[in-house]
């Protein structure tokens, strides 16, 4: 499915002109150009950056064509060469960092999962995730990616551009998360009866705390002994407690994503906690845990955004 794009003249029609104006197009709410969507730019863009540094911790060669394909970020930097200030830049330094870092983290459970014999992945909101495309995975394996209908056509739009081909088979899902995915992800054909990996990247602190919860039940429905589960979570009691934080600021600023606008603010529910009472195995890990870990990526600093933020792994006994 392709999308085609215009650029309205700006300047106002002339006197006695009967023109009628066209005003310019609106941002697809569904799609990558508006609200949450255009988050999922944003992290191609921190992916972009990653995969052409010399210490990358992640490689994505098809971030940057998302990027360039959508007007909405069309100049963005794709390079950290291409940001004066480099990685001392809050927006494409530290917090385009922080999504490399995130990437390589889930890039490693993923495949973890894979060498312990779980051939579904489930990607939760998976946006202009490349997995399928990125990873060593075995051909017997199946990428199942939920998102929204406009998020996944413009995705498969570039992707098909780019004549790019999945090393496992690849299943676009297109479903919204707050409704009945459940029926979706197993009419596509997902097997509740074997093991599987589940990934909710930057996804869970966008849904209400009672959609949250549904979802976590869900997948511990759906999933068989011996799957795998990891999301991020975010601890902050109050998350406007950092709206002037650097990178908060210069992200509602500099590419007009307002962060917390876009956040719920309700109670959180303890997901974690829940998946324990269940049965499953959890560790929780500070995202500097893995910085340090890897000798590079954010660490923390005074009003950080990012102070609260929690990576969670879970795992569900196996038989």
């Amino acid at each position: 499915m392709s999308e085609t794009f215009t650029t309205e003249d700006p300047s106002p029609p002339a006197p006695g002109d009967r023109t009628t104006a066209t005003a310019p197009p609106r941002p697809d709410p569904e799609g990558v150009d508006g609200g949450v969507g255009l988050t999922a730019l944003l992290v191609a863009a921190a992916r972009a950056i990653e995969t052409h540094r010399h210490d990358s911790l992640a490689r994505d060669v098809h971030a940057e064509h998302f990027v360039r394909a959508a007007p909405a970020c069309s100049g963005w930097p794709v390079r950290i060469e291409q940001v004066p200030e480099g990685d001392a830049d809050p927006l494409w330094g530290r917090f385009a960092r922080y999504f490399g870092l995130r990437t390589r983290v889930l890039d490693d459970f993923v495949l973890g999962s894979v060498l312990e014999g779980v051939r579904q992945v489930v990607l939760l909101g998976a946006g202009l995730d490349t997995r399928a495309f990125r990873l060593d995975l075995p051909s017997d394996c199946v990428v199942f990616e939920i998102d929204r209908a406009g998020v996944l056509a413009f995705k498969q739009r570039v992707l098909t551009d780019l004549s790019a081909a999945p090393r496992a088979k690849r299943v676009p899902v297109a479903a919204d998360l707050r409704e009945d995915w459940v029926t979706a992800l197993t009419s596509a054909g997902f097997d509740t009866g074997a093991p599987s990996v589940w990934l909710a990247e930057g996804l869970l602190f966008y849904l209400p705390g009672p959609a949250e919860t549904r979802l976590v039940d869900a997948v511990d429905r759906l999933t068989a002994g011996g799957s795998a589960l990891a999301f991020e979570a975010k601890l902050e009691d109050d998350l406007l407690a950092y709206r002037d934080s650097a990178i908060y600021t210069a992200t509602r600023e500099r590419i007009g994503i307002d962060l917390l606008g876009l956040f719920d603010l309700g109670p959180r529910p303890d997901s974690a906690g829940h998946l324990t009472d269940r049965g499953w195995s959890t560790a929780i890990r500070t995202p500097f845990d893995f910085s340090r870990g890897h000798g590079r990526g954010p660490l923390p600093e005074p009003n950080d955004a990012l102070e609260g933020n929690r990576w969670v792994f879970a795992h569900k006994p196996g038989p």
